[in-house]
């Protein structure tokens, strides 16, 4: 009886530990924001939750848009690397990548196919959203991920971050990473590792 006693007692203990251990991993990273849900649709057209897409799952997201004059085309190509990265590090069951249109009235679901088809997209693990207002995600960038997303005026172009934003499986943003030039994969895939 006293031995099954202490077997609970440390079994306990490390459920306890284990426990605090997750959390306080992610009170190790730089930020804390708790990320707002997003209704919108797929590049198949199905609509869908944002949380849906993070349930059980670490995210990673971005921002983009597809007639995109500058930064889109080499981020979603990174974006395209670190999928492949994470693929090799054994990590593509456990992460959700995300790129997020900021120009809807454009970015119709079969624009979003055709521009991720161009960058070999694996959609068992890389979904690209649309199907909000402009100024429902003008709102939620810059609440959720602290970051601009806005029209240039007198222009069909926008203002955008260029990160690679990193989401725990709680729906807090925890870190962004250069997502243009030199994106630190190893670091990112760290990190991934980190929180599971």
């Amino acid at each position: 009886m006293r031995v099954m006693y202490w077997l609970v007692m440390v079994m306990a203990f490390f459920t306890v530990l284990a426990g605090c251990g997750k959390e306080n991993v992610e009170e190790s990273f730089p930020m804390s924001v708790e990320i707002g849900d997003l209704e919108a649709v797929d590049q198949n057209g199905e609509r869908i939750m944002l949380s849906s897409l993070n349930k059980d799952k670490i995210m990673l997201a971005d921002f983009i848009f597809t007639n995109c004059e500058t930064v889109c085309l080499p981020m979603t190509a990174n974006m395209a690397e670190l999928q492949r990265e994470i693929e090799k590090a054994g990590l593509q069951d456990d992460v959700q990548l995300i790129s997020i249109s900021i120009d809807p009235e454009h970015d119709t679901p079969q624009t979003m196919t055709e521009y991720s088809k161009r960058h070999s997209a694996d959609y068992s693990n890389w979904t690209f959203l649309t199907g909000y207002t402009r100024e429902e995600i003008e709102t939620f960038a810059n609440v959720s991920f602290k970051t601009p997303a806005a029209i240039v005026e007198g222009s069909n172009q926008f203002v955008h971050a260029t990160s690679f934003f990193l989401v725990s499986e709680s729906g807090t943003l925890l870190n962004k990473y250069e997502g243009v030039s030199d994106p630190p994969f190893k670091e990112i895939i760290e990190d991934i590792e980190r929180l599971q």
